[in-house]
């Protein structure tokens, strides 16, 4: 018998190009604060919020996909059908089957690619990239989509304080491919399934389908046990990350964490101790939380404001629902 045959791809990968989307309505937050009996002064100081993107009625997640995918593809200089791999995080798909990806790989001409979506919520990117990163190096797929893509307007309250005032919607795209020197550092990732309830919905899909009242499941988070957890255990990832990578604060370009809340987000550059040369993501305050796809946002929006950061380090992580986390080194395209 003849020994299995193995594939064997690039040695190393990186992020060659990124495309992004925003929900074509910007939504102050005076447009919401009446339902939560708050205020724009309250939201700003709460989670650094001066306004959020949402989409129109007409504007689904797989649109926001599209748009923010097609940029990625034309900036990374490839043909679609060089796409061996479609990878999807998302939350709000707008069916529980079948997937996004599918549908992103035909709309954007990858087909065959395969194509699969992730439900890791804001850490969801950063498992795609992972995902990537090992597709390319073992041979299974020469480029690799990866798209944070989300609509959460459509499980947003008007009447919960406890998270949907942060929602935007909005999509980012990653085209990885092959590269000469390492692109992509290693990747922490992980769960603590133990705060299982703390981010999700306010009820199970089969609960809302038996209430003859029919309210649709809409997402809700303690925000004080999310708050913690964000801030003193995922610096300590972000820390670790640093450290598989080889990587130092003072030797990062950019810092790009999940646009969650900016206090989260002011906190963590405190605990890992950034110098003020390091450029530091604050997309959340005009495109607000958009769960998997505030990373590639915000890095796409940071490489647009500072070409100059081009093939400098960031440290992008990812966190929430799950709860999940994922974070990894990686060179600005």
């Amino acid at each position: 018998m003849s020994p299995l045959a193995q594939s064997h791809g690039a040695q190393f990968t990186r992020i060659l190009s990124l495309g992004a989307a925003r929900g074509d309505l910007v939504v102050s937050n005076d447009d919401i604060a009446g339902p939560i009996d708050s205020s724009d002064e309250w939201i700003r100081q709460r989670t650094g919020i001066i306004e959020r993107r949402r989409s129109s009625d007409a504007e689904q997640a797989i649109d926001l996909a599209v748009r923010a995918s097609t940029e990625a593809i034309e900036k990374a200089g490839i043909a679609p059908g060089q796409i061996g791999a479609v990878i999807v995080a998302t939350i709000s798909n707008s069916v529980q089957t079948p997937s996004l990806a599918a549908l992103l790989a035909d709309r954007v001409g990858a087909t065959p690619a395969a194509a699969y979506d992730i439900s890791a919520a804001c850490a969801g990117y950063t498992y795609g990239i992972a995902q990537a990163d090992a597709l390319i190096r073992s041979g299974t797929a020469e480029y690799v989509l990866v798209v944070g893509a989300e609509k959460l307007s459509d499980f947003a309250k008007p009447t919960d304080r406890s998270i949907s005032f942060l929602l935007g919607d909005g999509a980012g795209a990653a085209i990885v491919g092959p590269s000469d020197t390492i692109g992509i550092g290693p990747t922490l990732w992980g769960s603590d399934g133990s705060k299982w309830d703390s981010v999700g919905m306010d009820r199970p899909l089969k609960e809302a389908f038996d209430d003859p009242e029919g309210e649709f499941p809409t997402l809700r988070q303690d925000g004080q046990v999310v708050f913690r957890w964000a801030v003193w255990e995922m610096a300590k990832v972000a820390t670790e990350a640093l450290e598989k990578s080889g990587v130092t604060p003072e030797e990062l370009t950019a810092f790009v964490p999940h646009q969650a809340n900016m206090r989260i987000i002011d906190e963590f550059a405190k605990q890992l101790g950034l110098p003020e040369s390091v450029l530091i993501a604050r997309d959340i305050a005009t495109t607000g939380n958009t769960s998997a796809a505030s990373i590639p946002l915000a890095m796409h929006r940071l490489v647009e404001e500072h070409p100059e950061a081009s093939g400098g380090l960031a440290l992008q992580i990812g966190f929430g629902a799950g709860l999940v986390y994922g974070a990894q080194v990686v060179t600005l395209p």
